[in-house]
């Protein structure tokens, strides 16, 4: 009798846990993506393409994470434990900007950290993102600062700070998924036109 009792009892809790287990909701994914952008000038194949490298880039350990981070009120944060970036944000984030930036200089061969297998750059852009996260139906925030070096003399010709906001329309992750991508624009335009100066010095 207590065997019989006690078979129930197994039956009921692994029922339990399969019914609690196919109620968890699903994890959703996101990636952030290039901006389609106007090139800055036209290439020739007379010019000799200038090799640019960004990267390396540094994230805060709070967000170099699957989950979505957001502020919330009274200096909180948030991880999205069902919302979660499809790839490491670190790669992602290199990724976006190499792409913008190639979009906006068409004369240079723009190319991603790591680079050693395609052999040395011209120029190097040092990225350390101070912060790169969004309050749900306020805005998205990026905060860095950067270097462009020059490679074969390990000299650094420009550097410069980006604090650049925005406006996010609802709550969505998706929605901070775009925003966060058009930071990412905003801020290769910043780093192309310092590119383009250094060019013309």
């Amino acid at each position: 009798m207590l065997n019989k009792h006690s078979n129930r009892f197994v039956i009921f809790c692994i029922s339990f846990l399969l019914s609690a287990c196919s109620s968890t909701p699903p994890t959703h994914f996101y990636t952030l993506e290039s901006q389609s952008q106007t090139p800055v000038a036209s290439a020739t194949a007379s010019t000799k393409k200038l090799l640019i490298g960004i990267g390396p880039l540094t994230l805060p350990a709070l967000l170099d994470r699957s989950q979505i981070v957001t502020r919330t009120e009274n200096n909180g944060i948030q991880l999205a434990e069902f919302d979660q970036w499809a790839a490491p944000l670190k790669d992602n984030v290199i990724t976006v900007l190499s792409k913008n930036v190639a979009a906006l200089q068409p004369n240079a061969i723009v190319r991603a950290y790591p680079w050693s297998a395609y052999g040395n750059v011209d120029y190097r852009v040092i990225i350390d993102v101070s912060r790169f996260d969004t309050q749900p139906g306020k805005s998205a925030n990026l905060e860095a600062s950067w270097t462009v070096m020059e490679e074969k003399n390990h000299t650094i010709v420009s550097n410069g700070q980006a604090n650049i906001k925005q406006l996010l329309n609802d709550v969505s992750y998706n929605s901070a998924a775009q925003a966060l991508s058009k930071l990412l624009s905003k801020f290769s335009q910043q780093l192309s036109l310092a590119l383009q100066q250094v060019q013309q010095k």
